[in-house]
C-alpha cells in the first residue's frame, strides 16, 4: 500500500558544483500520441513524431508476443465521465497524457523539485537547470539509503520545464525561458548511464570549473573518489561556461568502479549520440518469460546499460559487450554492458486459480469442508471501497472455488451468487451516475479510471494494480465456467485492465501504467511526492495484480491478453524475489542490513519497513498478501533454510500475529515437513490472526495442497 501524504525525512546533501557537458548530433525525440490539444512542438534539434533507432538486434528467447490491441477510446467512453482524480501535472506539456506510476513521476507533478533516479545516475531540475548525481549507498541495519548528491550541476539560465516526450523507460523535460521558448531538452532513461543536453538555440551553460580542457570534445572531472565525463557534439568548454551552437549535444556520465580499459572511450562515444526512447517487447515461451528493450538514439548507433540483479540471476541469454565495470546502487552491484538491446529472462509464471488437491487425504478433506461451511457462513457484507472491498470479493470468490473443486457446490451456490452479483454491481458502466460507491468513473484530465469510494489515495493514482487486481481475480475465477457473467463484467474488467496494463499507449490511457519493463515490477505511488523516488512495498499483490488480468483473460477468451499477464506475472514474481522476498544478502550493499526480506523499496532507498505497522510480521506478511495459487513462485531458486529464517524473524513466539495465516503458508513453501507441522497450527490459530483477503479453509487447503 501507499501512504497518503506521506513525506521522507529531508537529508543534507552535500552539494559539489562541477561543470560537465556532452553532446550530440541533431536529436528526434520520441512523442507519444497527444490526447488534448495540439501536438508537443519537436524537440530540440529535431523533426518530431518517433525517432532514433537502434543497431538491429535478432530476438534471443521466445518470439515477440502480439500486444493486446484495445479500442481505449470505447472503453473509457462508456463510463461515467466525472473529475475524480486529484493530480496535479504541473510539468507536463500540452498534448501528453500524465505519466503517473512512473519512476520519474516526481519530474511531472507537484510544485516541489524532487529528485529521481534513473539508475545507475539520480537527476533532478533546479529553478534554472538541473543535477547529476551517482548515489553512494549507506547502509544500517534497517535500511540502506542512496540519496540523490549533485555532482554536476547546470544552470541553463531556464525559468521553468514541461516534460515533451515519456514512455515506461525514458523521459525528456524540456527547459524554458521567461517568455516560454526552449532553451533545449534534457533526456533521462532508466538503465541508461547518461544524462543529455540538447540545444534548442545557441546556449551557455555555467556549469562550473571542475573538468578540464575539451580534448575531441571529452573532458573529465574528479569527484568523491568518481570519474565524471562529459562528451560533445560541438561548442567551447572555458572557465566554467560551455557554449552549445543550436542542435549540439552535451551528455554526462560517471566512470564505472573497475572500469576496464575501454571503458572510458565507449562511453565517450555512446554518450554523443544520447537515448531518445525506449521500446519494450515481449514473449513467453514454456520456460522463459522475455522482456526486450531497446535503447534508440539519434543517430541509431550503439548505446550502453547497465544489468540490475534480475537481469542476471537464473536462465539468462548470452550477452555481449559487458564487464565494463560496475556501479554501486541501493538494489545492488550494477554490471555496465556496451550496447542498445536489453534482453532478460524470468522463470515462466502461469496465471492460475486454483490450487491442486488431487491426492489429498480424507482427513484433510473432511476437515477443510467442515470449515468451509463455518467460512462461508461467516462470510460478511462486501466493503465498498475500491480496496477492501475487491480483496473481500477476491475471498469470496477463492472459497466459491474451493468448495466446487471438492465437489461441495451447494455450500458455496449461495455465496456464488452473492460474488456474481456484486461483481455486476461493480461492473455497471454508468454505476456511477446512480450511486458514490462500488463503480467507476473516468477522469479526462487524469486519464485514468478512478473507483468510488477510494481507498489509500487511489483518487491520486496510488495503488491500482493491487485495487484492480482483486476485482480481475474475483471476475476470473466466477467467470471461468460462466460465460454469461464474462459477457454482463467485460465492459467494466476489460477497463481495469487498461488502466493498469495497456499495452500500447493511446490518448485516453498511458502504455503499462505501473509496469516498470526496466526494473521488472511496478510502482504504487501515483505522483511520487518524495525524495526517495517512487516505491512499492506489496510485491505480492503486484504479481496478484496481473495473475487476476491473466484469470480474466483466461475466462474472457483474450488470449493476447493472457500472454501479455503471464510476461508480466513472470517479470514481476522474479523481482519480487529479487528485491524484496530472497534478497542478495551477500552483495556489498546489503553488508550491515541486518534483516532476512526488503519490505518496502524506492528508486532511492530500501527498508525494513512498512506504511502501516512496525511489526515484524508486517514485513514480511505484507511481501506474500494473498498467497494465492500462484505464490508459489516465492520458492522458485530459494533455499527452504532462507524461508524458514524469514518466518522465524517474523513470528519468533509463533504465528499469533499479524498475517500469521501468510506466514505459515509461506512455511510450508519450504516443504512438506514444514505444511504438516503449520496444519495443527493453523487449525488452532486465532480469528485474529487470519487476514481479511483469506480464510481458514483456505488455509487448510493450502496446507494441503503442499504436503500436510
Amino acid at each position: 500500500m501507499t501512504a497518503i501524504g506521506a513525506d521522507n525525512p529531508r537529508r543534507m546533501r552535500l552539494v559539489v558544483v562541477l561543470a560537465a557537458v556532452a553532446a550530440l548530433v541533431a536529436v528526434v525525440l520520441l512523442v507519444l500520441r497527444p490526447w488534448a490539444g495540439d501536438a508537443v512542438p519537436p524537440a530540440a534539434g529535431g523533426s518530431g513524431g518517433p525517432g532514433g533507432g537502434a543497431p538491429a538486434s535478432p530476438v534471443v528467447g521466445p518470439d515477440d508476443a502480439t500486444p493486446p490491441e484495445v479500442d481505449a477510446a470505447a472503453l473509457t467512453g462508456a463510463l461515467t465521465q466525472a473529475a475524480d482524480a486529484e493530480i496535479n501535472p504541473v510539468r507536463l506539456a500540452d498534448g501528453l497524457v500524465p505519466q503517473s506510476n512512473r519512476w520519474y513521476s516526481g519530474l511531472v507533478f507537484g510544485e516541489e523539485l524532487l529528485p529521481v533516479f534513473p539508475l545507475p545516475l539520480s537527476f533532478a531540475l533546479t529553478t534554472s537547470g538541473f543535477t547529476v548525481g551517482l548515489p553512494d549507498p549507506v547502509t544500517s541495519p534497517k535500511a540502506v539509503i542512496g540519496p540523490h548528491v549533485p555532482a554536476v550541476t547546470v544552470d541553463a539560465g531556464a525559468a521553468s520545464a514541461q516534460v515533451v516526450a515519456a514512455d515506461p523507460v525514458a523521459v525528456t523535460t524540456r527547459l524554458l525561458d521567461a517568455a516560454g521558448a526552449p532553451l533545449g531538452d534534457v533526456t533521462i532513461a532508466a538503465g541508461s548511464p547518461f544524462v543529455s543536453f540538447t540545444a534548442a538555440a545557441d546556449i551557455d551553460l555555467t556549469s562550473g570549473a571542475a573538468f578540464g580542457a575539451l580534448t575531441d570534445g571529452v573532458a573529465t572531472a574528479e569527484v568523491a573518489g568518481t570519474t565524471w565525463g562529459l562528451a560533445t557534439s560541438g561548442g567551447t568548454l572555458d572557465g566554467g561556461t560551455l557554449a552549445l551552437p543550436a542542435g549540439a549535444t552535451a551528455g554526462w556520465y560517471a566512470l564505472p568502479d573497475d572500469a576496464s580499459a575501454d571503458a572510458a572511450g565507449i562511453l565517450a562515444a555512446a554518450a554523443v549520440d544520447p537515448v531518445v526512447g525506449v521500446d519494450v517487447t515481449y514473449g513467453v515461451g514454456d520456460d522463459v518469460a522475455r522482456t526486450t528493450l531497446t535503447y534508440r538514439t539519434a543517430g541509431s548507433t550503439p548505446s550502453a546499460y547497465v544489468l540490475m540483479h534480475h537481469h542476471t540471476t537464473g536462465e539468462q541469454p548470452e550477452r555481449e559487450g559487458c564487464g565494463l565495470g560496475t556501479y554501486r546502487s541501493v538494489h545492488g552491484t550494477l554490471e555496465l554492458c556496451a550496447g542498445s538491446t536489453l534482453t532478460s529472462y524470468a522463470p515462466t509464471v502461469q496465471p492460475t486459480g486454483a490450487l491442486d488437491l488431487e491426492g489429498i487425504t480424507d482427513e484433510r478433506r473432511d476437515a477443510i469442508l467442515s470449515q468451509l461451511e463455518q467460512d462461508v457462513a461467516g462470510t460478511a457484507a462486501f466493503a465498498s471501497d475500491t480496496y477492501y472491498g475487491g480483496k473481500h470479493l477476491y475471498r469470496a470468490a477463492t472459497l466459491v472455488v474451493l468448495g466446487e473443486q471438492l465437489g461441495a457446490d451447494d455450500t458455496v451456490a449461495a455465496l456464488r451468487t452473492r460474488v456474481a452479483d456484486a461483481l455486476r454491481e461493480w461492473s455497471e458502466p454508468a454505476g456511477c451516475d446512480e450511486r458514490a460507491a462500488r463503480c467507476f468513473v473516468y477522469d479526462e484530465s487524469a486519464r485514468s479510471v478512478i473507483g468510488r469510494t477510494p481507498s489509500f489515495g487511489s483518487h491520486e493514482l496510488n495503488d491500482h494494480h493491487f485495487h484492480y487486481g482483486y476485482l480481475l481475480s474475483a471476475a476470473g475465477l466466477l467467470g471461468a465456467d460462466d460465460p454469461d457473467l464474462v459477457d454482463d463484467l467485460r465492459p467494466v474488467m476489460d477497463v481495469l485492465a487498461a488502466d493498469i496494463a495497456a499495452a500500447q499507449p493511446s490518448d485516453e490511457l498511458p502504455q503499462l501504467r505501473t509496469f516498470d519493463p526496466y526494473a521488472g515490477h511496478a510502482w504504487a505511488s501515483g505522483t511520487s511526492p518524495f525524495a526517495d523516488g517512487n516505491n512499492q512495498e506489496s510485491a505480492s499483490e503486484a504479481v496478484n495484480a496481473w495473475n487476476g488480468l491473466g484469470l480474466w483473460a483466461k475466462a474472457s477468451g483474450q488470449d493476447d491478453l493472457l500472454t501479455q499477464a503471464t510476461w508480466l506475472t513472470s517479470t514481476e514474481a522474479a523481482s519480487a524475489r529479487d528485491y524484496w522476498t530472497d534478497p542478495d544478502l551477500e552483495d556489498p550493499v546489503m553488508d550491515g542490513f541486518e534483516h532476512r526480506v526488503v519490505a518496502l523499496n524506492w528508486g532511492g532507498k530500501r527498508d525494513w519497513a512498512t506504511w502501516f505497522s512496525p511489526e515484524p510480521s508486517a514485513m514480511l506478511g505484507i511481501l506474500l498478501i494473498p498467497m494465492g495459487p500462484v505464490s508459489d513462485y516465492l520458492a522458485v531458486d530459494v533455499e527452504p533454510a532462507a524461508i524458514l529464517a524469514a518466518v522465524d524473524e517474523a513470528a519468533p513466539a509463533g504465528p499469533d500475529v499479524m498475517f500469521g495465516d501468510y506466514l505459515l503458508m509461506y512455511r510450508a513453501l519450504a516443504g512438506a515437513e514444514e505444511a504438516t507441522a503449520a496444519w495443527q497450527e493453523a487449525l488452532d490459530l486465532p480469528d485474529t490472526s487470519i487476514d481479511d483477503g483469506s480464510s481458514r479453509a483456505y488455509l487448510l487447503a493450502w496446507l494441503a495442497a503442499h504436503g500436510a
